[in-house]
């Protein structure tokens, strides 16, 4: 499995970046972007990508993966599980569909209830 952590994707000033990021996703930023419900202009211009929503957005991002990875075993397989695999207590809704809505600590605690040996 390989170690994945948001310090390997954060700058020396703390930000999340976008080039890290997606290398490690294997997808392109602009996939990055829409995959985190965020626009185009938010990962390539350095004003947005600076913002604290888009931060805060792209970091949820990340320890959602993060959460993902020792069941899912690479990267790329914990960033599909956030692409598609439907939660049946959001009615069925993904991952990325929840943190699109705002909704990324809902995730998060879902996540951590199931670690602890809740239910789905």
């Amino acid at each position: 499995m390989t170690a994945f952590a948001l310090k390997d994707v954060m700058s020396s000033d703390g930000l999340v970046e976008t080039g890290r990021l997606s290398a490690h996703l294997k997808v392109s930023k602009i996939e990055l972007a829409a995959a985190a419900g965020l626009s185009r202009d938010a990962v390539s211009k350095t004003a947005r990508l600076k913002a604290p929503a888009t931060q805060s957005r792209l970091r949820d991002v990340v320890e959602i993966i993060t959460r993902i990875l020792p069941w899912a075993g690479s990267v790329p397989q914990a960033y599909a599980w956030y692409r598609a695999q439907p939660l049946p207590s959001f009615g069925d809704q993904t991952a990325e569909d929840l943190v699109k809505e705002g909704r990324a600590e809902a995730v998060k605690a879902y996540l951590a209830r199931i670690a602890a040996g809740g239910y789905a």
